[in-house]
């Protein structure tokens, strides 16, 4: 799910917290708690495991990342409509080294500092 531009939910603390990409922090309890590591397919609600047809299991077959590579590649412009999305999701899961993890992992400071959050 895209989140909404110019949300008037959103507090001037919200949006700088989702602009420095901080708001992920709290995602580091569920990798001490083993249900996420720090690079892998980002974590989907129910509705969007459609969008993976058959290749859910696949995508289900790595535990959940704060980071991964749709994140870093097409953040904010990849979606399931198109399929980009799900491209770089099973990208990750079909390529998954470590070698691919520190990229992921250098690519999201980089993402961080350049404040590419939305």
């Amino acid at each position: 799910e895209r989140k909404v531009e110019d949300d008037p939910r959103v507090t001037r603390v919200g949006r700088f917290l989702r602009k420095t990409s901080l708001d992920e922090l709290p995602q580091f309890l569920n990798v001490l708690a083993g249900s996420m590591s720090i690079v892998g397919p980002r974590p989907v609600v129910e509705e969007e495991l459609e969008a993976y047809g058959s290749d859910v299991d696949e995508f289900l077959s790595m535990r959940p990342g704060i980071t991964g590579w749709w994140q870093v590649s097409a953040r904010n412009d990849a979606t399931y409509c198109d399929g980009s999305r799900q491209e770089l999701e099973l990208y990750y899961v079909r390529n998954a080294t470590l070698a691919l993890d520190a990229r992921v992992f250098l690519k999201t400071f980089a993402a961080i500092f350049e404040k590419t959050g939305k």
